[in-house]
Formats: C-alpha cells, sequence, structure tokens
C-alpha cells in the first residue's frame, strides 16, 4: 500500500487544458453560406494540357453569346484535342493558345467572325466600387458574380489578371473563339471594347503563367518545340458527374457584399495604416471558390 501511494505521488500532475481560441469574429463583409451561388457545369470549359494539369474557364453567356456558342461547339467538336497549344507567352501580358498554324478548319456551326462583341447595353451593375474608373465612368459587379465597367448605356467585361479574350486580326476580325488568351500580368485595359471577352480562369491560371517566356516578337514562341500542347477541352457537363469540378461564385446584391467593397477599397490595420480609399477593378476581383 505503501509502494503505491509513493507512486501516486510521483506520478506528474496533469497539464492544464489548453485555452481555446476565442472564434474568429464575424466581420460584415464576410458571405454568409447562402451567399455562394453554384457555376452551371455548361459554363465551366476544362482545358487539360500535356503537363496533365487543368486550366478551368468559366465562360460568360450573357456577355459574348455568339463567340461563347463558338466555343462550345468547338469544344463538343473536340477541336481542341489535336494540333493545338499555348503557342504564346509575353511577360505581364497574355498566354495565348490554340492553332499556331491558323490552318485548321473550324469545326461546322462555327461563326468565323460574328458581329462585335465587345460591349452591350447598360448598366446592369447591381454594386459598383466608390471611385471613377481610369477607363470607364464607373466599374463595378453584375448580378452573377461578374467584374463590369461602363460609360453611359454601355458596359463591358474589362481586361483584368485572368480574364479570357478572343485572339483575332486585324478589324472587320473579330475572332471566332478558337484561338483565346488569358491575361497573366497588369490589366491592360486599353483592350477593352476591341476585343470580345467571353470568361475568366478561375482554376489553374498557374500552370499557363508560370509557362517559359515566349523567344519572339510578342512573346510567340519561335519553333514548334517550345509549345506547350493541349491535350483536350470539355464542357464540365460532357464529364462524367465523378470527375467534374464545381465552383461558386460570391453573390452581390446584398450588403455584406457591399461591406467587401469597402473591405477592398480601405484595407484594414495593422498593416495598412492609410487607407486608399478606392480601388481598381482589377484589384477587387469578385470572389469565386471550389465547392467545399
Amino acid at each position: 500500500m505503501i509502494h503505491a501511494l509513493l507512486l501516486a505521488a510521483a506520478a506528474p500532475a496533469a497539464a492544464p487544458a489548453a485555452p481555446q481560441a476565442a472564434p474568429a469574429a464575424v466581420l460584415p463583409s464576410d458571405p454568409s453560406p447562402a451567399d455562394w451561388v453554384a457555376i452551371s457545369d455548361d459554363q465551366l470549359l476544362v482545358f487539360t494540357l500535356a503537363s496533365g494539369k487543368t486550366v478551368t474557364v468559366r465562360l460568360a453567356d450573357g456577355y459574348a453569346p455568339v463567340h461563347v456558342a463558338n466555343i462550345r461547339k468547338l469544344a463538343a467538336a473536340r477541336w481542341w484535342d489535336a494540333g493545338t497549344s499555348v503557342y504564346r507567352l509575353q511577360d505581364n501580358y497574355v498566354a495565348q493558345w490554340g492553332d499556331a498554324t491558323e490552318k485548321k478548319p473550324l469545326a461546322a456551326g462555327v461563326v468565323a467572325n460574328p458581329a462585335p462583341e465587345y460591349d452591350h447595353a447598360g448598366p446592369t451593375a447591381v454594386a459598383r466600387l466608390g471611385r471613377r474608373d481610369p477607363y470607364a465612368e464607373w466599374a463595378g459587379y453584375s448580378r452573377d458574380g461578374w467584374p463590369l465597367a461602363g460609360i453611359g448605356k454601355r458596359e463591358w467585361l474589362p481586361h483584368c489578371y485572368g480574364m479570357v479574350g478572343v485572339g483575332r486580326d486585324m478589324a472587320p476580325s473579330t475572332g471566332s473563339g478558337a484561338e483565346l488568351y488569358t491575361v497573366i500580368g497588369h490589366g491592360p485595359r486599353a483592350l477593352d471594347r476591341n476585343i470580345a471577352v467571353v470568361g475568366r480562369v478561375i482554376d489553374g491560371i498557374e500552370w499557363l503563367s508560370s509557362l517559359p517566356r515566349g523567344t519572339g516578337d510578342l512573346g510567340f514562341y519561335m519553333t514548334p518545340a517550345e509549345y506547350s500542347p493541349i491535350v483536350s477541352a470539355r464542357l464540365a457537363s460532357e464529364l462524367p458527374p465523378a470527375t467534374r469540378p464545381h465552383f461558386q461564385y460570391r453573390a452581390t446584391s446584398n450588403p455584406r457584399f457591399a461591406a467587401w467593397i469597402v473591405s477592398r477599397e480601405n484595407r484594414s490595420p495593422p498593416f495598412f495604416t492609410v487607407p486608399a480609399g478606392g480601388a481598381d477593378i482589377c484589384n477587387a476581383m469578385p470572389p469565386v471558390r471550389r465547392t467545399p
């Protein structure tokens, strides 16, 4: 008994429970679960590169409907599955892909040069930034989570990081949608209203922006050996259900998003000690996330 008591006396006291971290405060700019809205599978176009990496583009049906219809036809015809590549990488500008030879016939039903879809009637924005945009009278957000800029009764999708445009020749060419590019640097806003913007890379842009820079003028690769081949392009709605990617955009027409805009225009202390009082649309892109 004495031996047992000595052992009990020698046993270390139980460590005090670690203090529980206080739950993070809910900020006025934080989204509610209901603020996240599913993006349709038919709006998601998944490019698979030879490296096995994928790049997912959300298509902007409502802003360039004919060009987007062309892109869907090209995907359905498996047009990008052979003889296409990323053939241009211009530093701080764009990554461009398609048929480098420009000789591959388009798929049936594709309109080679649609009417320009560079802007459209508006304004339809449900939320706006507080300051005038350098390239427009205002900048803001659509109800379905797209960035917008506008003047008078016209509005358009701006050229910000990750936005996808249609490569074209000199006017009156508008491009078919077979040749696409995405912005990988500072927003080249001078392209706004000069080229059809058809979407936004919402996942995998790092697999484009990290490719070697082009060796020729304007970032074009000089030899086919430098190209990064494209293996396939599929709408998510064409993929087996178990392999489909799922994404959500954040709803923009509520007080929480309005507070988010203010938070982007006036970044919080302690790191930010002087509020900017404004933001460029390209530095306040509407949030998108993978579906949890």
